[in-house]
């Protein structure tokens, strides 16, 4: 199956001359889709995606109750930030998180238009790539958003869940070996990026932490983003 891996600049300019994609599966390792499936599992109930840190903080205070999170160190009106190693411990139950981040967020917003858009890292591939199985997708175009499309940690993982599509068993470990060698990674274990928690790279190489996939629609004028259970395949 030919399955498209682009990054977000190539996105913009095919969807210019090709039309949005079907299918996008958007793939943030490092750290945004690693963090939002941290949230769901310590009970969010939704993640709104925004566009700037302004529009955050504005949706945060028009909703009493929201939470925002957004890439880089604390800030004022900010709740958290982009670390699943911080944000593991936190009791959410039931609230809604904003999350704006550097690349992640962009690439979804990106392809907001397609008729079916997932959000996906190392924690949720294999629920992704089952949740697709399913659906019966085809071909699937990957947004690779670290680096304009470069980020091997993303690359990577896009390539793993795309190999699992087809069914049978694949071998994660030379996936995960790039990613564990990739920048983002040398970044966070070198503390090149501030807001990180010594844990995060590991967090974001656990295969199949959590038994989802995370779908993002158009609800009213935002795009959300919610976790779907996906059972595993009978034995």
């Amino acid at each position: 199956m030919d399955h498209h891996f682009v990054g977000i600049p190539e996105l913009t300019e095919s969807t210019e001359s090709t039309g949005v994609p079907r299918v996008a599966v958007v793939i943030d390792v490092m750290r945004a889709f690693t963090v939002a499936a941290w949230a769901f599992s310590r009970g969010v109930e939704r993640i709104v995606l925004a566009s700037t840190l302004s529009e955050s903080l504005a949706l945060k205070e028009s909703r009493p109750g929201w939470l925002a999170l957004k890439d880089g160190p604390p800030a004022p009106g900010f709740d958290a930030v982009n670390s699943p190693g911080l944000l593991r411990s936190r009791d959410l139950a039931g609230r809604t998180l904003v999350q704006k981040t550097t690349a992640g967020t962009v690439g979804a917003l990106a392809v907001a238009d397609a008729p079916l858009v997932l959000c996906a890292s190392f924690v949720v591939a294999g629920p992704t790539a089952r949740f697709l199985r399913g659906e019966n997708s085809g071909p699937v175009t990957f947004v690779v958003t670290g680096e304009d499309g470069r980020a091997d940690e993303d690359l990577a993982c896009a390539e793993y869940i795309g190999r699992c599509l087809a069914g049978g068993e694949v071998e994660v470990e030379p996936y995960l070996r790039r990613a564990r060698g990739s920048r983002a990674a040398a970044d966070l274990a070198g503390g090149l990026r501030s807001g990180f928690h010594p844990d995060d790279v590991e967090l974001c190489l656990e295969v199949d932490r959590f038994p989802f996939a995370m779908i993002a629609r158009r609800e009213e004028s935002l795009m959300v983003l919610r976790p779907v259970a996906v059972p595993d395949l009978p034995a």
